[in-house]
């Protein structure tokens, strides 16, 4: 098969409930949407879930959209592929640039699963026919806020709350939330917030106590040595985010017994088969993965729930019903969750219906490139 036409779509979706992280809060988000087209006119669709600032990550939505136009959508017009595996290789001297990359991914793989007639979750491999979803909830104004925010989802079916922490905002809200759901799995994220001075080692030891399922990513991305020294200091999990970009990272973090649990984001590792080689890997290695979320929409979000959907998926994965975020999504059905649980879907494809006449009406810019006379 041939590509003959790219499409991409910036998008922005107002947040429900503004979401606070260590470094900033967000009321809205824009994403990237990107709709491949093949010679027989059947579609494949993926999303470029990257921050709109560079707090995250160095990428950004207008990083993204220059990557995806001046380099990646000239490397797929016209390029034959049978897999996907071979349409990921086009694009494979573009150093870097992942978030980019994973939204390629996602329609490449899209595209092919729908003309094969199976579902992504089966071509991977998946062995769920649902996969269990988390929370994850920002830093909030007082510790009640963040109380009701915890009793409105535990009490929507969700068994586990991720909690945003940082400096100032950490021992405190995470000890009232322990003392009110003493049974809630309960896990902490610092997005990499934490020094690596003694204060915050005693803080971060001072989590320990709370019986939590893992503190995520205290320390910066390409410290391994400090995330390392922490986990030999406390019981607790330490699980690794923002250091694991490729599967070189994870072999660091496996020999340095830096992490022992692993946040798979497909956006962060560039994609299906790069989040599917780490999956791979960390299963081998006896390291439980689950899979993060960048407040997706319902054409990456459901990549991650079907991506999720492998054994290797031992923990709950941020792929929550859209309706937690956005009023409405952009795909149909829309994704939900029932007591905590999400449905796999079984379509070929990512399984859902995308409404391209709501996204053309409400993107805030378009850009369409066509092979012409086998050219790009």
């Amino acid at each position: 098969m041939s590509i003959e036409r790219v499409r991409l779509f910036a998008l922005e979706l107002p947040l429900i409930h503004s979401f606070e992280t260590s470094s900033h809060r967000k009321s809205g988000i824009e994403h990237v949407l990107v709709e491949f087209t093949d010679s027989d006119g059947c579609t494949g669709w993926g999303e470029i879930a990257s921050p709109s600032d560079p707090f995250y990550c160095s990428e950004t939505v207008d990083t993204a959209w220059l990557i995806a136009e001046r380099y990646l959508a000239p490397s797929v017009l016209g390029l034959e592929w049978q897999t996907p595996e071979e349409c990921e290789e086009a694009w494979a001297k573009v150093r870097g640039h992942e978030f980019a990359k994973a939204g390629f991914s996602g329609a490449a793989w899209d595209l092919a699963t729908k003309r094969d007639g199976v579902s992504l979750s089966k071509k991977l491999g998946g062995t769920r026919a649902e996969v269990v979803s988390g929370v994850s909830l920002g830093i909030e104004k007082t510790t009640d806020a963040l109380l009701k925010q915890v009793a409105l989802h535990r009490d929507a079916g969700y068994s586990r709350v991720k909690l945003k922490i940082a400096p100032g905002w950490d021992i405190e809200p995470v000890a009232a939330v322990r003392e009110a759901f003493a049974d809630l799995d309960l896990h902490v994220d610092a997005n990499g917030a934490y020094g690596t001075d003694d204060a915050a080692f005693a803080t971060l030891r001072g989590l320990d106590r709370f019986g939590l399922t893992m503190i995520e990513q205290p320390f910066a991305s390409r410290d391994f040595i400090a995330h390392a020294a922490l986990q030999q200091q406390i019981d607790t999990p330490v699980c690794l985010d923002e250091s694991v970009v490729t599967v070189e990272d994870l072999e660091t973090m496996i020999r340095l017994d830096a992490g022992r649990v692993l946040n798979i984001k497909v956006s962060r590792m560039g994609g299906v088969l790069q989040a599917k080689r780490a999956h791979d890997l960390a299963q081998n290695a006896g390291i439980p993965v689950w899979c993060g979320g960048m407040h997706e929409f319902g054409i990456g979000r459901a990549t991650n729930i079907a991506v999720s959907s492998l054994p290797g998926f031992l923990l709950p994965s941020d792929v929550s019903g859209s309706d937690k975020y956005y009023e409405r999504d952009i795909i149909s059905p829309p994704i939900r969750a029932e007591q905590g649980l999400v449905q796999v879907q079984t379509g070929p494809g990512i399984g859902h219906e995308v409404d391209i006449e709501w996204i053309t009406a409400h993107a805030s810019r378009t850009t369409e490139m066509v092979l012409e006379e086998g050219v790009a």
